[in-house]
């Protein structure tokens, strides 16, 4: 009976159950970044622009730092020829930016964020790594979408679980994509996270102007248990003829006022994507109903990922 109440409270609730004071927020003076692909830069790019933070942005290839702060120029080069900014706030962000090819160069940050693909063993080791070079006081968040904050975490003791001076630092802010348009950010707290940590978290990404959810570390959290199942339902009703893809589309765009369809979407997403966080749904609930449609798997198979192969529900 005591799990399940336990289970009823939220993450905010259960970090801050306790008679004390709800911790202030750190403050964060400088930010590093690791992975400049489209999720990192813009998370580098939204704090450089709105919260004036200097932003350290570390990738293994020269060749993607490159490619990603050309594509920051180029952004903000259209919001300058939109009147959004001025060349001279432009130039200021800009120079904001320190790119480099090395982990160690995180040594003076008070909040990290990694951005780099949806590989378990990278992250471990990233984290592993980051517990050791960052200062004892810095951030340690992650941008995954579906893998357990609190596994992140455990990366980070050297084989110490008991001590959890790393550990309480680890925390997921989810950005949602493109990360300079949408405006919503998931926070997870893994079972190590502090209330300090989740604190600091959540004043952080508000800075950014964004609009914070906070969720439990359950799989998928809040935006892929909800988004994930809807999508893949889409597919299995294309896959057994319920409605043609137009159809589909069309009906939740005039339906429920949403920007695209969900066929789109996940072509948007990528279809590799959607069956990964499928995948880790259905086998970390063992639930049925997250079993990922046949369809979605094939098109994997055949390389059909959406706008990013050019072929996926739609030919781009």
């Amino acid at each position: 009976m005591l799990a399940r109440q336990t289970l009823r409270l939220s993450t905010r609730a259960r970090l801050f159950s306790s008679t004390a004071a709800r911790p202030a927020a750190a403050e964060v003076k400088r930010l590093g970044v690791i992975g400049a692909g489209q999720m990192g830069l813009g998370i580098a790019l939204v704090a450089a622009q709105r919260a004036n933070v200097p932003v350290t942005l570390v990738d293994a290839s020269q060749a993607s730092l490159d490619k990603g702060i050309a594509f920051a120029e180029k952004l903000l080069a259209k919001d300058v020829a939109k009147q959004r900014i001025t060349q001279e706030q432009a130039d200021a962000a800009r120079a904001l930016f320190t790119p480099t090819t090395t982990l160690d160069s995180l040594a003076d940050v008070d909040f990290v964020i990694e951005a780099v693909p949806e590989i378990p063993s990278l992250k471990f080791d990233i984290f592993s790594k980051l517990a050791e070079i960052c200062p004892k006081h810095a951030i340690l968040a992650t941008n995954t979408s579906s893998i357990s904050i609190t596994r992140i975490a455990a990366s980070t003791t050297g084989g110490r679980p008991t001590d959890t001076s790393n550990s309480s630092r680890v925390v997921s802010t989810h950005f949602m994509n493109p990360v300079p348009i949408q405006k919503g950010v998931e926070i997870i707290a893994g079972l190590q996270t502090s209330a300090a940590t989740l604190e600091t978290a959540v004043a952080f990404c508000q800075r950014l102007g964004k609009v914070a959810s906070v969720s439990a570390d359950s799989p998928g959290f809040l935006a892929n248990r909800i988004l994930m199942p809807y999508i893949n339902e889409a597919v299995i009703c294309l896959e057994t003829g319920v409605g043609d893809r137009d159809s589909i589309d069309a009906i939740m765009k005039n339906g429920t006022n949403v920007p695209m369809g969900p066929l789109q979407l996940a072509d948007f997403i990528g279809l590799d994507t959607c069956l990964s966080i499928m995948k880790v749904l259905h086998e970390e609930t063992g639930d049925s109903k997250y079993r990922p449609s046949v369809l979605l798997r094939n098109m994997v198979d055949a390389g059909w990922l959406g706008k990013k192969s050019g072929k996926g529900f739609y030919d781009y």
